[in-house]
């Protein structure tokens, strides 16, 4: 082909730009692929901190890029997890500044099990690993609430038939319903908000939350995650009543005492004034009767006092006594006695020893102690001794000072 040929088929061709291509194959994915059901396995899940859920849709063939947005995100019942079986509810698109295709999802759910069911499981596991659940965190029930809180919808059953049992139980009872919406995607935040106002303005002694039967969604906002810390942390105690005996949501886990309906939690929260009653009069006569047996035992002992011996007969006690006195005393002089003749002895013979080695009775028989007259040393050798010196002599009767004239080593 010729240069001049070149240049014409050059002048022929439509210029197109990578992004309005790019962006007419996402328009045309888009009419074409819209509202798609599509099933597979969950890998390279990521949860990023914008709010956006990333992941991977596979099965044994090929693999499909996923994201949900924030919006959609904030509306699954259920938290996905990597190598879980779901079903998603999405159109395709495509990331414009990579040029490549995805699933936009605007629904999800596990295969094989309900969102709901799913959600109740995995949220219960993560709040009991928690320390939620545990037994060491439930507060005590008080025994005769001044005022009873009551977080339920104001016009349904639930709140009529907890309000009838308390004041059918105990008339006086003060109860404070405060009003909250217990079904639909408003209820569980009042619900929270409700729980945190109660216990700030501590006016009420326990708090009964709660609504009557319905259907799984129906009583869903009592196991949302919000509505269960709420309880948790309300430093007030709290009783759960939702629904029917054989209803069970977060919120009964992690309650300080659980209903299994609002007319029990009715019953439960405050004894009957009937009862208390014939509890006080049957208090009233074990006391009397304790206080007669307790006066009756006084009073004998009190008999058996005025009969005795040391009452009748005073004196004669005071006399014995002295008499025991006085032999008291005999005996300790007696023995003093003894004890003093024996160390008398001993002090003798000690003297006598003494005596012995007393040397003024040495000198008595003839001896004589001599020493230098001004060193008083005594002298038992002539070493040292020289003429002319003074020495002195001590008798047992005086003593002599001479001077030495000689002296003789032998």
């Amino acid at each position: 082909m010729s240069s001049h040929n070149l240049s014409l088929f050059d002048q022929k061709r439509k210029m197109h730009t990578v992004s309005e291509i790019t962006r007419q194959v996402k328009e045309l994915l888009a009419k074409s692929f819209s509202d798609l059901w599509i099933t597979g396995e969950v890998s390279n899940l990521t949860y990023h901190r914008s709010g956006h859920v990333y992941f991977t849709l596979k099965d044994q063939g090929a693999a499909l890029n996923c994201v949900v947005w924030r919006s959609s995100a904030a509306k699954l019942k259920f938290r996905i997890e990597e190598g879980s079986e779901i079903i998603v509810l999405g159109n395709i698109s495509v990331y414009e500044a990579r040029g490549n295709y995805q699933l936009v999802v605007v629904y999800a759910e596990p295969k094989g099990i309900g969102a709901l069911a799913l959600a109740f499981e995995q949220l219960k596991k993560k709040l009991e690993a928690e320390g939620l659940f545990d037994e060491r965190h439930k507060k005590p029930l008080p025994f005769l609430p001044r005022r009873i809180g009551v977080i339920t919808s104001p016009t349904g059953a639930a709140v009529r038939d907890i309000v009838r049992t308390i004041l059918a139980n105990f008339p006086r009872a003060h109860v404070v319903v405060h009003p909250a919406r217990v079904q639909g995607e408003e209820a569980a935040g009042e619900i929270a908000r409700a729980l945190q106002t109660l216990g700030e303005m501590n006016e009420v002694d326990v708090i009964i939350v709660g609504r009557g039967g319905g259907s799984l969604e129906d009583l869903w906002p009592f196991n949302e995650e919000v509505v269960v810390r709420a309880i948790f942390a309300c430093a007030i105690p709290v009783i759960s009543a939702v629904g029917h005996e054989v209803d069970v949501t977060i919120s009964d886990y992690v309650a300080d005492a659980r209903a299994p309906t609002p007319t029990a939690a009715g019953e439960m929260v405050i004894p009957k004034e009937q009862d208390l009653r014939l509890d006080l009069l049957a208090l009233r006569r074990r006391l009397g009767l304790a206080l007669r047996n307790s006066l009756e035992r006084m009073q004998t002992a009190l008999e058996r006092a005025a009969s005795s011996y040391v009452l009748r007969k005073p004196l004669e006690l005071v006399e014995q006594r002295s008499q025991q006195l006085d032999e008291l005393w005999r005996r300790v002089s007696r023995e003093a006695r003894f004890w003093l003749e024996g160390r008398r002895g001993t002090l003798d013979a000690a003297g006598s020893r003494l005596r012995s080695l007393d040397p003024l009775n040495v000198l008595a028989r003839g001896y004589s102690i001599t020493t230098l007259a001004d060193t008083k040393t005594p002298l038992n050798s002539t070493s040292g001794l020289e003429a002319g010196q003074s020495i002195e002599t001590v008798l047992a009767k005086g003593r002599i000072v001479s001077r030495i004239e000689r002296v003789e080593e032998n």
